[in-house]
């Protein structure tokens, strides 16, 4: 198959309002969300605005987890352009579910997603600009790269953030933080900077950039788990268990050599429901075809990065299509 970017019509009937609706929230969040980082001195009541971004991030992820981890690593996967803001509405949303998952306190839980969205917010424009290039950050650029951390919270203390919490996870979140001892309490500020530092590296690990492409899914968890030296690591574990080995909106290689990208989890990590895009040919298939490898429909080979499909996605009808397999309720 050409390196060219392929349409695809994936279905004769279009999506419902509903699903449109949820996409177009979605790009409305991330629309919204970059205005508030890239000029945050001159946004009034940022405190407030933010809060209400992330409640708007909330609501999405409870109406429908799987369509809304679907369009955020589509997101993460394949948009360089606005790669700041759509790296921390990721995180955050990641965060979010961890937290979830780990049953942190509610005021820990807004602690650390508000960090997520602002951990760089004092590089909006700068880490844009790196996604672009193809070149290393010059001597300035890495100047900048280093400070990020308490620049970003020494902004966010002058736009009026007085949540100590939030601001020391900003301040430490590319800090080499110390071990916890089996079976010790963890300090809440390390507990919750460690778990941004988890999401931050999976979300940066699996995007592209100019300069190279994104990793698979797989290799980003097998990065994020290494790097705990052996040591057990339930931040990951959370990841893994909540989002799957191979969570909604990335690819894989099956059995029959089929690409297909994942649509919905099952209660097994490794047997979600796929859409099979691409034939062993490297042809694209007129509309896609699903299998659901819980019951037996193919099995996963590996997964695939997402630079290495040429493919334009109807979201919206991938959505539906995955939607339309859900149990009727009686």
């Amino acid at each position: 198959m050409s390196g060219d970017t392929l349409p695809m019509h994936l279905a004769q009937d279009g999506p419902s309002e509903s699903y449109e609706d949820l996409l177009s929230q979605w790009s409305d969040l991330e629309s919204g969300l970059g205005m508030l980082l890239a000029v945050p001195d001159n946004v009034e009541g940022f405190h407030q605005k933010l809060r209400q971004h992330d409640r708007w991030m909330q609501d999405l992820l409870e109406q429908d987890a799987d369509t809304a981890l679907y369009l955020l690593f589509q997101m993460a996967g394949t948009s360089i352009a606005g790669y700041s803001t759509t790296h921390s509405l990721v995180c955050a949303a990641l965060c979010h579910i961890i937290a979830l998952e780990l049953q942190l306190p509610a005021a820990q839980r807004d602690s650390l997603v508000a960090a997520a969205l602002t951990m760089n917010i004092s590089m909006t424009a700068l880490q844009d600009e790196l996604a672009e290039q193809t070149t290393r950050p010059s001597v300035e650029q890495q100047t900048n790269i280093d400070a990020h951390s308490v620049k970003s919270c020494m902004l966010l203390a002058r736009v009026g953030i007085k949540d100590e919490l939030w601001l020391a996870i900003v301040a430490s979140h590319h800090e080499n933080l110390p071990l916890t001892l089996p079976g010790s309490v963890p300090d809440p500020m390390l507990r919750l900077t460690h778990i941004l530092q988890v999401t931050d590296r999976y979300a940066a690990m699996i995007s592209p950039r100019r300069s190279r492409p994104g990793r698979s899914v797989t290799d980003s968890l097998r990065a994020v788990i290494s790097a705990g030296q052996g040591r057990h690591d339930d931040v990951a574990q959370a990841l893994v268990r909540h989002v799957g080995l191979c969570p909604p909106g990335t690819y894989v290689r099956l059995e029959n050599q089929d690409l297909a990208v994942v649509l919905r989890r099952t209660e097994r990590l490794n047997q979600p429901l796929v859409a099979s895009l691409i034939d062993p040919r490297g042809e694209p298939y007129p509309h896609p075809r699903l299998r659901n490898i819980a019951l037996g429909e193919q099995r996963i080979q590996a997964a695939v990065p997402s630079d290495a499909v040429k493919l334009m996605i109807n979201h919206a009808v991938m959505i539906s299509v995955a939607r339309s397999q859900l149990p009727r309720s009686r």
